[in-house]
């Protein structure tokens, strides 16, 4: 028997310890006449010039793709067959090859053994870290051959590509929308089964999607990572920032009807827009039916449901279900009274306000100088909808 006197692995042949040992002392003695690249045993080398020739003697008899390598037939033809001959032993999951449930396995363990040398983040496969580094590198190796556009990553590029050829090769069983990514059809699907698998730990709401658990959980936290370069204000979400710049200081709406000629700064206000010509109410309320224009509409309606009102004064702790509603609240001669008497200026107030009795009853007060409207409140004052007029 032929031991390896490092990891004590036995082998049948010295031959395959001597290939065996080139792991650990990081030999490589075969190189590509082409490229340089060096590689530790023979069958690498010989593998790696198909690379250049283009030779895929491999083909598979079911739907003529071809491989370079036996072994990816081999897993390929998995596909056809459904064939996934290996578990995991704590989810019952399986999979294709071997490599994936190793990889897969690490979900359960936790163990991330590839990490980063420049910025010390861990990864659970090499590729990612591979990807990773090509952030600090800013190294983009796959280029589009029709528009110049270069990637990080080959699958990136894979995806970008379906922008010109129009492909979209992952539809949905249920309304048959298609898609250019696998991972959106997961996502839409989501919409059907309600699935909400990403929940905050802080108040237990769920979501469908991880990004927009993270959006949330900046609500708890107070972050702003968007600020405006005009007027200091700060967002939660990039199209907030955008949405504002439009809506506050450019003035820019590059969204048009193509039925009435109306503009408008944001795509979503476009599609609400046209759901007046059509008539179309998509989003419907799971306990009393009723239906709706918008998303922040069945939002405002099914407050009376839930009882909720996350929106509150700072002053006399009275709740509202929007930013807006909270924004007249505190605009009214009464809220402005208490806020002279107790001499406390919150800061969505103008300490012009209070200067005299006769500048804070005259003045007003513009929405966007008194808070920070959030994404419901902007999408109301587009449409110029009173909250209290939507029906509940």
């Amino acid at each position: 028997m032929n031991t390896c006197d490092i990891c004590k692995k036995n082998f049948t042949q010295k031959s395959k310890l001597v290939v065996h040992m080139r792991f650990h002392t990081g030999e490589k003695p075969f190189s590509c006449d082409q490229c340089e690249k060096y590689f530790s045993t023979n069958r690498d080398l010989t593998v790696h010039k198909r690379i250049h020739t283009g030779e895929k003697p491999y083909s598979c008899d079911q739907c003529e793709k071809t491989f370079r390598q036996s072994c990816d037939l081999t897993k390929h033809k998995r596909i056809h067959t459904g064939d996934k001959p290996y578990s995991c032993d704590q989810c019952e999951k399986t999979f294709r090859q071997s490599c994936d449930l190793t990889k897969h396995k690490r979900i359960h363990t936790g163990d991330k053994p590839y990490s980063c040398d420049q910025c010390e983040k861990t990864f659970r496969q090499s590729s990612d870290l591979t990807r990773h580094k090509r952030i600090h590198t800013g190294d983009k190796p796959y280029s589009c051959d029709q528009c110049g556009n270069s990637f990080t990553n080959s699958s990136s590029l894979t995806v970008h590509k379906r922008i010109h050829t129009g492909e979209k090769p992952f539809s949905c069983d249920q309304c048959e929308k298609t898609f250019k990514e696998g991972s959106n059809l997961t996502k839409h699907k989501r919409t059907h089964t309600g699935k909400k698998p990403y929940s905050c730990d802080q108040c237990e709401k769920s979501f469908s999607l991880n990004r927009d658990l993270t959006v949330h959980k900046r609500i708890h936290t107070g972050e702003k990572p968007f600020s405006c370069d005009q007027c200091e204000k700060t967002f939660r979400q990039s199209n907030e920032l955008t949405n504002h710049k439009r809506i506050h200081h450019t003035g820019e709406k590059p969204y048009s009807c193509d039925q009435c000629g109306n503009t408008f700064a944001t795509s979503s206000e476009l599609t609400r827009h046209k759901r007046f010509h059509i008539g179309e109410n998509p989003y419907s309320c799971d306990q009393c039916e009723k239906t709706f224009k918008s998303g922040w509409e069945l939002a405002v309606h099914e407050s009376i449901h839930t009882g909720e009102k996350p929106y509150s004064c700072e002053l006399c702790d009275k709740h509202y279900i929007s930013g807006l509603e909270l924004s007249r609240h505190e605009k009214s001669p009464g809220h402005l009274e208490m806020i002279k008497s107790c001499n406390k200026v919150p800061p969505f107030v103008s300490i012009s306000l209070i200067k005299c009795e006769e500048v804070y009853i005259k003045e007003e007060i513009k929405e966007e100088e008194i808070f920070d409207e959030d994404p419901l409140s902007i999408q109301m004052r587009a449409d110029n909808i009173d909250p209290l007029s939507i029906e509940m």
